[in-house]
């Protein structure tokens, strides 16, 4: 079954930029039934948890937040580059393997006490994520789990998630 969802995925070499070899999951994603096994196999793993919001991260934790989002019957939240979302926002700097970059998430956009999955296609160093759990701990949410499709396991990510749940469908 992991295996039909990697065969899914392409490495692209030196993107975006030399040495950096990419995990494109756009063909998992056009694959209906590649594309439906990831959510069926990340909603069994939160139904029941009491879930009340699902946090994508830009770009394509949208894709895979809003669909699962959908099947655990709770909203999504998204969490943008810069300048990207209308109203007010809290911003978070972070450090990518291959630059730096910045994250915001609308002021409003949950309750305090909400419990929240946190969804992003793919874990290399964590600065990404690390930069959302800090956004969605400054509204006072509650992280039930760190959930992605890919994890790139030689970059590390996980050590600078210590002291949450880490959930990669696929390692690398």
């Amino acid at each position: 079954m992991l295996d039909t969802l990697k065969a899914a995925i392409r490495d692209i070499p030196d993107f975006p930029s030399p040495g950096i070899v990419f995990k494109d999951i756009t063909p998992l994603l056009g694959d209906p039934q590649a594309f439906g096994l990831v959510i069926d196999l990340l909603a069994q793993r939160y139904i029941g948890r009491h879930v009340d919001r699902v946090v994508g991260v830009e770009a394509r934790g949208f894709i895979l937040g809003a669909a699962l989002a959908y099947r655990l019957n709770t909203g999504l939240i998204m969490v943008r580059k810069p300048g990207k979302l209308p109203a007010a926002t809290l911003k978070a700097a972070y450090q990518l393997e291959y630059g730096k970059d910045e994250l915001e998430i609308h002021r409003d956009a949950m309750l305090p006490g909400s419990r929240v999955v946190l969804v992003d296609d793919v874990m290399a160093t964590g600065g990404t994520v690390r930069a959302a759990i800090d956004l969605i701990k400054a509204l006072q949410c509650e992280i039930i789990e760190l959930a992605f499709l890919i994890e790139l396991t030689f970059l590390h990510g996980r050590e600078r998630l210590q002291g949450y749940d880490v959930f990669s469908l696929l390692q690398y």
